[in-house]
């Protein structure tokens, strides 16, 4: 019994090395009827139930089709969701971008074993902890009384914080009321998602160009303008593609940092949790799937993809 079991296993392995694309076809097919069924499936549900009516009196949803759900998005509340949403995640990447780049940029030239093992760990340390646990640490950090206030404190600089506050920009009684709180907490849970990605494209770069560079009388200042950050540019916009999207659905910071006023990730979980609106919340979740599928397009374009 035995060896009839190990001659069939036998013939097995004969036939998957022999054809490889049979091997390959068994390999790829639950993943790929994963993502076919379960995800895409999932996305299609979600489309269609964004063309579906609910009655706002009986608070039921009939699959009956209807555009009063996409026409409720360029009302001026919903519509001024969306630009906000939007605005965020777009400011939150550039300054990500911005912060990243130096760091990544000390990493990837300027360190080499044990400390570049630490600067990783540094790096993806803030990972290793809990989302909300973050998130939570930092309504305390920036709220008055908090380490922020008293370093801004001891600065002489609490006069200029307040002024900053007032502007309606700016927005709140203190940073962790404020847009400006909201900001600095997105910037700070992403920055690693915007680290990574810059790093591996400036590793990439020959260092015999940056040589070239400096030996034709080129100074540091354009070097970096003309070679550097051409080169190392798919790796910014890989690392854009984590800020933008996981700015533009996430939900829980909205709600715990900074001013009243919701973003299209807590308005989707405001629709479909105590409202039961599952088909405006679909329409609201269209949104992000389109502009983050136009973003992926452009970033492709770019070859951002080659630096993930």
């Amino acid at each position: 019994m035995a060896s009839a079991s190990a001659g069939v296993g036998r013939q097995l392995s004969n036939l998957l090395y022999r054809r490889s694309t049979l091997r390959l076809f068994l390999l790829l097919t639950p993943p790929l009827l994963w993502f076919g069924v379960v995800y895409l499936g999932s996305l299609l549900a979600l489309l269609a139930q964004s063309f579906y009516t609910f009655d706002d009196f009986t608070m039921a949803v009939t699959p009956e089709f209807t555009w009063v759900n996409y026409q409720a998005l360029v009302e001026d509340t919903n519509l001024d969701i969306v630009l906000r949403t939007v605005g965020m995640a777009a400011s939150v990447t550039v300054a990500s971008a911005v912060l990243a780049f130096p760091i990544a940029y000390y990493v990837a030239r300027y360190t080499q074993g044990l400390a570049k093992g630490l600067l990783y760990v540094a790096i993806m340390l803030p990972m290793w902890a809990s989302y909300i646990v973050k998130a939570y640490a930092w309504t305390v950090i920036l709220t008055k009384g908090g380490i922020i206030y008293w370093f801004i404190g001891k600065l002489g600089l609490t006069g200029a914080l307040e002024w900053l506050l007032e502007q309606p920009i700016v927005g709140g009684t203190s940073l962790s009321t404020s847009n400006l709180g909201r900001f600095l907490v997105f910037t700070y849970v992403w920055l690693p998602f915007m680290i990574l990605p810059i790093q591996a494209a400036i590793e990439r770069v020959p260092p015999a160009l940056l040589q070239a560079s400096a030996d034709l009388g080129a100074k540091p200042a354009q070097t970096f303008r003309t070679v550097i950050l051409p080169l190392s540019f798919p790796g910014v916009v890989a690392g854009s593609i984590f800020t933008f999207s996981l700015t533009l659905g996430d939900y829980i910071i909205p709600q715990l940092v900074g001013p009243p006023g919701l973003f299209i990730g807590s308005m989707v979980y405001t629709l479909q949790g105590s409202v039961g609106n599952l088909p405006l919340a679909a329409s609201f979740t269209v949104v992000p799937i389109l502009l983050v599928g136009a973003y992926l397009a452009m970033a492709r374009r770019l070859g951002a993809f080659d630096a993930l």
